[in-house]
């Protein structure tokens, strides 16, 4: 149903959890490399627990390949702290893709170029001064919205 993309993700306990959330929705994972990690990490499978074996997830060498296998979502929203617009604002479809940034740097100058102000979106912050949120809460977050729209469009 939608598609969750992180972009060179450097902790694999996020990895594992937002690969739990994957199995949960139906949402399918794409890791794009390099990864911080082995994906045979210990961490990694034990955020995952027995949900990783359910999961459907594929692992790209780089943005490139991704972008033109047959798996990539047509359309695809970048969440970023960076982003002037909300999640709340934005209208999600069957099969979109979200994508995220690795949690020490976000996504590279030229990814927020290639999506652009109408694809980027940020979760809103109700605290200021405060960095970000953690990448698995914000995968959760922004999934969940996207299927609640999704969920409505289809009843």
């Amino acid at each position: 149903m939608l598609h969750l993309i992180l972009y060179q993700p450097d902790i694999p306990q996020n990895t594992g959890n937002i690969g739990r959330l994957c199995a949960f929705a139906k949402c399918k994972l794409h890791l794009i490399h390099p990864l911080g990690f082995d994906i045979s990490d210990k961490h990694l499978r034990r955020s995952g627990m027995d949900y990783w074996y359910d999961l459907d997830v594929q692992e790209h060498a780089s943005w490139d390949d991704f972008i033109v296998s047959d798996s990539a979502p047509s359309r695809i929203w970048l969440f970023s702290t960076k982003a002037k617009k909300s999640l709340w604002t934005a209208s999600f479809h069957k099969d979109d893709g979200l994508l995220f940034g690795k949690e020490t740097a976000g996504c590279p100058q030229w990814l927020h170029d290639w999506a652009g102000a109408g694809k980027s979106l940020k979760i809103p912050q109700f605290q200021e001064g405060l960095r970000s949120l953690n990448l698995a809460t914000s995968a959760g977050i922004a999934t969940y919205e996207a299927l609640r729209q999704i969920e409505m469009q289809e009843t």
